[in-house]
Parts: structure tokens; sequence; C-alpha cells
């Protein structure tokens, strides 16, 4: 094991050269803003996803980056001319492309190495983990862990994922002082409390929950922790700053979720200051690779699973478009069909798909709700998944009607300027 400074760390990207780092959280921040002084690239391949900063390596000659996720940056990125690719895949298939790449240097960021030399993996374990150990065990290639004291000391559940790595087996250690994303909560809207209140009866006591990014997610956990509900259990592929507001109002026990009970379970997690500080030494989030929280079969042994995520839009038909607008790349896949799919394995348990019922477009209102997805739009989640849908006029619940009346049922949950339109569409939808 070698311990160099950041720029020293730069230094060993060769030319021509592949690195694959984690999503959001687990980029090591300080090695990627060394490599911004570099002008020698040739060929230099990166694989990541959902970068929390602007790195300026992006913009170099003969960089190219390859993203599973689109967050601000990489949009940023984009519109300034830079070579970003998008591979599709959700984010469990992240663990078969990374072993397929085999990027040469695979790096994460981690806490500082604890007495015996554990280095934990912090905010991030998702598809990764194995890949990092892979690269430790093969001399030709480098393992490389960047550790920060802003990252807190997170655990997994031992003996199978310790989510940490010992400072013997790695390559290289770069000592920073990386501080994690702020992901600042915006200000609740009264169309995403009209939508929280359509979902909260879908919640019942004791419910397990998953929740997704944005403003939704978070308004229904903030609803759930002022509300007279208990005893939740959390198994949620990120853990947000409204589940932490959850745990801290005493409203999860995690104690007959049916599997991991006595955990909040999560792959990574993103959010405010607080969060970071919460999960600093909390024996009661436990960080699990993405194979194992994503995985349908695992969410579906929850009781009463509860999946709570967003989308673009919705046809008639129960189309989801979550990632794209337009056939254009905003997001990315993430878990929205794993989510899905694992909530509709048992008749307990419930997935719901929110959305407020318009966007604007150049200053025009124009419904998420439409007959039929536009020219090149790409379903994220096909109709035959989808449950309940919810927007700020209602909800639809989807299992088991017909087409037709799914289409009638999704034309009644749209904004009143488009509703009649909608219903005429829907009543002579095709059987």
């Amino acid at each position: 094991m070698r311990r160099l400074s950041p720029s020293e760390a730069a230094g060993i990207i060769n030319p021509v050269d592949s690195l694959s780092v984690p999503l959001g959280p687990g980029v090591p921040g300080e090695f990627m803003h060394a490599l911004d002084t570099r002008e020698d690239f040739e060929n230099f391949e990166i694989n990541g996803a959902l970068l929390p900063d602007l790195f300026g390596v992006f913009t170099k000659p003969g960089v190219s980056y390859r993203s599973g996720f689109y967050g601000p940056a990489e949009r940023f990125l984009i519109s300034a001319g830079v070579d970003v690719q998008f591979v599709p895949s959700d984010f469990r298939g992240f663990i078969s492309m990374l072993e397929s790449v085999k990027s040469r240097v695979v790096a994460t960021m981690a806490s500082p190495p604890d007495s015996d030399g554990w280095m934990s993996l912090s905010l991030h374990a998702g598809a990764h983990v194995a890949e990092l150990q892979r690269a430790a065990a093969d001399p030709d290639r480098i393992c490389l862990v960047e550790t920060s004291p802003q990252f807190p000391r997170t655990f997994g559940i031992e003996p199978e994922h310790r989510h940490a790595l010992h400072i013997d087996d790695v390559d290289i250690v770069v000592e920073g002082n990386y501080t994690p994303i702020n992901l600042a909560d915006a200000p609740t809207t009264e169309v995403e409390e009209a939508i929280a209140a359509f979902a909260i009866p879908f919640i019942p006591d004791g419910a397990t929950l998953q929740t997704g990014i944005g403003g939704i997610p978070n308004t229904i956990a903030t609803a759930l922790a002022e509300g007279p509900g208990s005893g939740y259990g959390i198994h949620s592929e990120m853990f947000t700053s409204g589940l932490m507001r959850l745990c801290q109002a005493g409203k999860v026990a995690n104690d007959h979720k049916g599997i991991y009970d006595g955990y909040s379970v999560t792959t990574f997690a993103a959010g405010i200051p607080e969060l970071y500080e919460w999960l600093d030494g909390n024996q009661d989030v436990r960080f699990l690779p993405v194979e194992i929280i994503n995985s349908p079969e695992v969410i579906s042994r929850n009781r009463q699973m509860i999946t709570i995520n967003g989308a673009m839009a919705v046809d008639l038909s129960g189309q989801i478009t979550a990632d794209t607008i337009d056939g254009r790349q905003f997001s990315g896949i993430g878990g929205h069909e794993d989510f899905v799919a694992g909530a509709a394995l048992e008749l307990s348990d419930r997935s719901l798909v929110c959305l407020p019922s318009t966007t604007s477009v150049d200053g025009q209102m124009v419904s998420r709700i439409t007959p039929k997805l536009s020219a090149g739009s790409i379903v994220t989640t096909p109709r035959h998944m989808v449950d309940v849908v919810i927007t700020e006029y209602g909800v639809a619940e989807l299992r088991g009607l017909t087409v037709r009346e799914r289409a009638r049922a999704l034309a009644t949950i749209g904004h009143p300027e488009f509703r009649d339109e909608l219903l005429a569409v829907a009543e002579v939808w095709p059987t």
C-alpha cells in the first residue's frame, strides 16, 4: 500500500488509461480534481454516474466519460460540448458492466482507517464493492481509496458484507478532506403536499419503505414523521434526509420487516450535512451492495413493502418515462423498475409512482399524463408492472384493470385543463 497526495495519485494515470468511480457520494473528489491539472491525455476513459461535482478533467482533450446516470453535472458537461455518453443500465447492471469494462484503476471514497486499519466505504456500497476487491487482487490493476474525515463511518452486515476495505488490501490511499455533496431541501410546494396527502393512506403502520430522490418522496417522509403512524421499516436504494427525519421522529422500528430486521438497509446515502453527521457511527443503518438492496426478490420479502418513486410522464396505457425527456437522457434508470417489480410480487405490497400532473415547456403548461408518449420517448418501466399512479388530483390504482379501465383511471387524475381530452381518448381506447 502506498500513501499518496491527490496530485501524486493523479500521476498514476497513464495518457492511455481507464478509470471507474462509483455513483455520486462514492466519487473520490480530491483525486478527481487533481486530474484537472493533467494535459497529456491521449485516450483516457472514465466510467461513472451521477457526478457530485464539476471536475475539469472531463473537459480535457483525449478524455471520454461513460455515465450510467446523469445528474446536474453531466447535463452541464453535455451542454458545454463535452464527450459524455450514456450507458443504458439499471443500478444492478452496473456490476456486470464494471466487470466487463475492467478499468485498470478503480477508485472510491471512504472514511479514514480505524485503529484496526479498516476504512468504511461510508456513503456508497452500490455496484463497486466486488470490483474494488477484484482490482485490489489483480497485480495489473490498481485499487485506490481516498479518505476524508468529512465522510461518516458507516457499517454493513458482517461477516459477508463488512462495507469496508482494509488498508493492507488496497494499492493506494489518498488522504484528503473532501466534503460530501449537500443536497439541500427545496421548499415544499402545494402540489407536493397534495400528492403526499393522497399517498399517505397507502402506507400503514409497520410498512417497509423505499423512497426515491426528490421533493415528493421527501415530503411524504416528512409527513409520516409528523403524523400519527409508527413502526416503519426502511429498505431503500437511497437513504435521504427525509428518511433520517422519520428515524429521528421515533417512527422507525425495523422490528418485523421479514428480512434484515433491526436495521434500516440501503446502498447509498445523500442529503444535507446533518444526514452525514447523523450517519457517523450509526449502527441502526446498514449499507449493502446494490445486488441485494435492489433485488426484486429480496424487496418482496419485506412485510408490507411500499415503494415511492417519481416519473417524467405516463401515458394512458400506464407506461412510465422516468429518465428521459423527449428521448433525451435526463437522469438514469437506477432502481425504478426493480422497486416497482419487487412490490408487485406480493398482494399486500404497493408501488406508488408520484408526479405532478403538468410541467412547463417554453412557458406553456403541458400535461404529464398523455394519450401516448411522444415520438422518440423511452419507456423506463413497462405498463404491466405499474400499480398506483398519484398526481395532485388523485389516485389511479391500475392493478387488475383492463386496458380501457386503466386509461380511464389515469385520465381522471389529469389536470382539469386536459382531463376532458384525456377522458375522450380513454373512452375509445382499444381493447
